[in-house]
């Protein structure tokens, strides 16, 4: 189990459809939905104000979400938050995707469908359309989103989807092997989310 944390009388909210991986930290007024997937040590600090992290959406390895007190931090449904990507009492639009160690700041208001690039800081009360790719330190608007581009990225949330319901069924503490064995497993998947070039390069 997840590393949680009432504060005060206010206890975090998983539904039982949703995966929080046993290294991350939930602290008070923190409300996870169904078939949603949270990292290894993502940490969700709702000791100011409330996090909600809606149907469907990722919150990947070492992210960390928190906000001014009487703020709400709020990620929409199949909303895809990279890897190590810091969010600040910001909202995250339906669909959209915040890339690897982006960064977005209070009052911050990120589009449906919206991407916001590895690395992107965007700043305190920036609003990002929906459809749009924005990159940058600050983050400034790139051009719009392709129909292909929105749909390989609900292609990778479907994934993250349902990697939440197979870590429910088949993530384990183990003891490592000493030597790989012969004809070594591999985790399989149905469908990869090709990446397209347009995504990679803004």
């Amino acid at each position: 189990m997840a590393k949680v944390y009432g504060f005060e009388g206010v206890i975090p909210v998983v539904d039982p459809a949703a995966f929080v991986h046993p290294d991350a930290v939930l602290i008070g007024d923190v409300i996870i939905a169904a078939h949603c997937y949270i990292g290894p040590g993502a940490c969700l600090r709702g000791d100011f104000g409330r996090i909600r992290i809606e149907t469907g959406a990722n919150v990947q390895d070492n992210c960390v979400l928190h906000s001014f007190p009487d703020a709400e931090m709020w990620v929409g449904p199949g909303g895809h938050i990279g890897h190590g990507a810091i969010l600040h009492g910001c909202r995250v639009g339906a669909n959209a995707l915040v890339g690897m160690h982006a960064v977005l700041m209070d009052g911050v208001e990120v589009g449906e469908n919206a991407f916001v690039a590895a690395l992107a800081f965007v700043k305190t009360g920036q609003a990002i359309p929906a459809n749009s790719l924005f990159a940058g330190q600050p983050a400034r608007w790139v051009r719009g989103l392709t129909a292909d581009e929105i749909a390989w990225k609900r292609r990778g949330s479907a994934l993250y989807q349902e990697l939440a319901g197979r870590c429910l069924k088949g993530i384990e503490a183990v003891t490592p092997l000493s030597a790989e064995e012969p004809e070594r497993p591999r985790i399989g998947w149905a469908a990869q989310p090709n990446k397209p070039q347009a995504a990679v390069k803004p």
